[in-house]
C-alpha cells in the first residue's frame, strides 16, 4: 500500500498546478491564434504526458502497479517536495511573466510579444524547467518505479521534440530581436545550457 503522505504531496502538487494554470488557460483561449505548429506529433506527446497524472491515480487507488513499489526514504522524499515547490514557483513566475503570450501548445496569439524579463531574462524556457522540476518532484515523492517518473519521462521527451521547433517559430516571428535574446540566454540552465 502506498504511504498516505506521498499521496498527499502528489495531490497538493496537482492542486498547485491547477491553481497556477487555470486563470492563464482561461485567458489564453480568449485570444485568437495567428500561427500554430500544433501537429499530430505534438498532440500525441501531450497525450503521453497526461499519463503522468493518470498513473499516479492508478497507483493511489488500486494495486495494479504495486509490483513496482519501493520503500520511501526521507531524504529523497524531502528533496522531491523541494523540487515540487520550486517547480510550482517557477511555473507561476513563467505564467505571470508571459502574460497573454502563453500557450499550452506551439502557437502564437494575436499581439504576441517577445518576453525577455523576469525569469525569461536568464533562461529561454523556464516553463519547461518548471515542469521538469515538478516531474522530478513526483519521481522522488511517489515510491513506485512506474507512477513516480510517469510525468517526468514523457515530459522530457516532449521538451526534446518541442524546444527547437518553438525556437524556430520564435526566430521566424521576431528575427534579429530573438537572435539577440538567444545570444545572451541559455535554454534551460542559467549559465550552462
Amino acid at each position: 500500500m502506498s504511504p498516505w503522505y506521498a499521496k498527499l504531496v502528489f495531490f497538493l502538487g496537482v492542486i498547485g498546478m491547477a491553481i497556477v494554470r487555470a486563470p492563464h488557460i482561461k485567458r489564453s483561449t480568449a485570444i485568437k491564434v495567428v500561427k500554430s505548429r500544433n501537429d499530430i506529433l505534438d498532440k500525441a506527446l501531450v497525450a503521453f504526458v497526461s499519463l503522468g497524472l493518470v498513473l499516479p491515480l492508478v497507483w493511489m487507488t488500486t494495486s495494479a502497479i504495486a509490483i513496482a513499489d519501493y520503500a520511501l526514504r526521507p531524504i529523497p522524499f524531502a528533496v522531491g517536495i523541494f523540487f515540487f515547490a520550486c517547480g510550482l514557483w517557477v511555473l507561476h513566475r513563467s505564467h505571470v511573466d508571459l502574460g497573454t503570450n502563453w500557450s499550452n501548445t506551439l502557437e502564437l496569439r494575436e499581439g504576441h510579444q517577445l518576453v525577455v524579463q523576469g525569469v525569461y531574462r536568464r533562461i529561454r524556457h523556464p516553463m519547461y524547467v518548471a515542469l521538469l522540476l515538478y516531474g522530478l518532484g513526483q519521481s522522488l515523492t511517489l515510491p513506485n518505479f512506474i507512477a513516480g517518473p510517469s510525468f517526468f519521462v514523457p515530459f522530457a521527451i516532449l521538451v526534446a521534440f518541442r524546444m527547437r521547433r518553438e525556437e524556430r517559430m520564435m526566430l521566424e516571428k521576431f528575427g534579429a530581436e530573438y537572435e539577440f535574446y538567444v545570444s545572451r540566454t541559455k535554454r534551460l540552465v542559467p549559465g550552462v545550457w
